[in-house]
């Protein structure tokens, strides 16, 4: 496990920015415990400083992970966000969208949000940017980018997409049929 370089740490703060806003900061300004990033095989991990140094005890080829995996670089060195991050990027979320429970069941098979499945958004969300959608009773599902601002969603026919499936706890059973 290394520290992430500058340009890497830029990659991964811009993508995680676009669902966080200004919370970020919360993020790694912790009061209780200090939390670092690190890279291990291309996936960015989010611990605390002690777990990083016990884990320094052990050869580097015996870890699996140290921490939360929240997102890795593809080939092409960007930043992808996974699911994994979810609990943290829903505690500081800077949009939101609730889902009816027709659209819960819609979402988590991997298919884009639409008007009709949609119970509320956050206020003031701007076209593109990023969204946490979780269900009537608050629990993050996954995350998705708006394809409207929520003043326009408004004006929609029900089978317009609001927004695009980035990922989705589904992802679970979806990949283990895969192997």
């Amino acid at each position: 496990m290394r520290p992430l370089t500058d340009d890497e740490l830029v990659l991964v703060l811009e993508k995680m920015k676009k669902y966080m806003g200004a919370k970020i900061k919360y993020l790694i300004d912790t009061e209780d415990k200090i939390y670092v990033f690190r890279l291990h095989k291309n996936r960015v991990y989010y611990c605390d400083e002690e777990l990083l140094k016990v884990a320094s005890h052990f050869e580097r080829k015996k870890i699996i992970s140290v921490g939360t995996c929240v997102g890795k670089f593809t080939k092409s060195g960007k930043f992808r966000i996974l699911i994994t991050g979810l609990d943290y990027f829903s505690k500081y979320a800077k949009n939101k969208i609730w889902l009816k429970p027709n659209g819960e069941q819609s979402f988590l098979y991997g298919n884009h949000i639409l008007k009709s499945q949609v119970a509320r958004v956050t206020e003031n969300t701007e076209q593109y940017s990023g969204l946490i959608v979780c269900n009537l009773n608050d629990v993050p599902l996954g995350i998705a980018t708006s394809s409207k601002s929520s003043i326009q969603i408004k004006d929609l026919d029900p089978t317009a997409i609001v927004g695009f499936n980035q990922g989705d706890v589904g992802e679970y059973l979806r990949v283990e049929d895969e192997n």
